[in-house]
């Protein structure tokens, strides 16, 4: 097999976050659930956003966001996922291109023309850092499975797939075609749950994968393991998929993370924030720093410990991707 050239490619919602304060009453107050994430319409996304405090434009997604932490610590990436030809789109484009992540997926037709708005993401943040998100999913969900590029999927190591963009039929059947190229060509797929809601409508499609040995890295939090295996309790939940994965991976929040690979178990303590700001993004960051030391090779606790290290940067400020020298902050583990 030959070297990649990529460390990892990663397929997900292509999306604009819209950020902005909010005290909980006032999320209450326009239906939402504290913490929770929600779709929305055009018409709902126009009335949240019009109900909005002033708000931060920053480009997010969750697949995106993992990669922008992966290239932050040093490794070589790729996106394939879908904007409009819109500013929002423009923008998307712009900041991952910077980050130093190839992305060449052609924009479609944006909401000028015929087609949907880039997707954007109307985040309320409450004032302990917990995010209440919204999200319209716009031209995202209309990822076609010809802007594949099989020969880029063989030419990296891993293909991360986000849950998230499993929900709708276009891209799904693009995420399918993804898997088998990968595959295909003796790559290795990694998959992000995502939320509760996405395994609730999908869930006999991702044990399906397991079972088929298509998911070699699953990621997943507390939450969303008990939905996926029935289990309330998290051992159990744990010891119900351990055997039939590679490499998986939980987050629990505070209470740090655990993974299981091959029979070994490893748990890493949550990293000290002096001050939680916004846990926007705190999973797709762990996902980053994992896989970082994951495709270097580095013992599973090692692997936690970067994930962990990656989580806390992003939770102590606004926004769901990294601001610090994420290199510096793993100096001496990420050789």
């Amino acid at each position: 097999m030959s070297q990649p050239r990529y460390d990892v490619l990663a397929i997900g919602n292509a999306i604009v976050d819209v950020m902005a304060p909010a005290e909980d009453a006032e999320i209450e107050r326009l239906g939402m659930v504290r913490g929770g994430m929600m779709l929305v319409d055009t018409d709902q996304a126009n009335a949240l956003y019009d109900a909005m405090g002033p708000a931060r434009e920053i480009s997010g997604g969750s697949a995106a966001n993992t990669l922008a932490g992966l290239a932050a610590l040093g490794a070589k990436c790729a996106f394939i996922g879908q904007v409009a030809d819109d500013q929002l789109g423009a923008v998307f484009a712009h900041d991952i291109r910077a980050s130093g992540i190839a992305f060449a997926t052609p924009a479609r037709p944006g909401s000028d023309g015929d087609g949907p708005p880039t997707a954007r993401c109307l985040i309320f943040v409450s004032s302990d850092g917990q995010r209440t998100m919204n999200t319209y999913l716009g031209a995202s969900q209309f990822l076609p499975a010809a802007a594949l590029d099989e020969a880029l999927i063989a030419d990296a190591a891993v293909l991360y797939l986000e849950g998230y963009l499993w929900d709708p039929e276009e891209p799904r059947a693009a995420m399918r075609a993804a898997i088998a190229a990968a595959k295909g060509a003796g790559r290795k797929v990694a998959f992000t749950l995502s939320d509760g809601f996405v395994i609730e409508r999908h869930g006999d499609d991702f044990r399906a994968l397991i079972d088929a040995g298509d998911i070699d890295i699953l990621f997943a939090n507390e939450h969303e393991l008990a939905v996926l295996t029935g289990k309330a309790d998290f051992h159990d939940g744990m010891a119900a998929l351990a055997g039939k994965l590679p490499v998986l991976v939980v987050t629990r929040s505070e209470k740090g993370a655990v993974a299981v690979a091959g029979g070994e178990q490893a748990a890493v303590a949550a990293e000290p924030v002096g001050h939680v700001i916004d846990t926007t993004g705190a999973g797709d960051l762990f996902a980053a720093g994992f896989l970082f030391g994951h495709v270097r090779g580095k013992a599973l606790n090692e692997c936690l410990h970067l994930g962990a290290i990656c989580a806390a940067e992003v939770i102590s400020h606004y926004g769901a991707r990294p601001e610090a020298d994420l290199r510096e902050l793993v100096q001496g583990m990420a050789g």
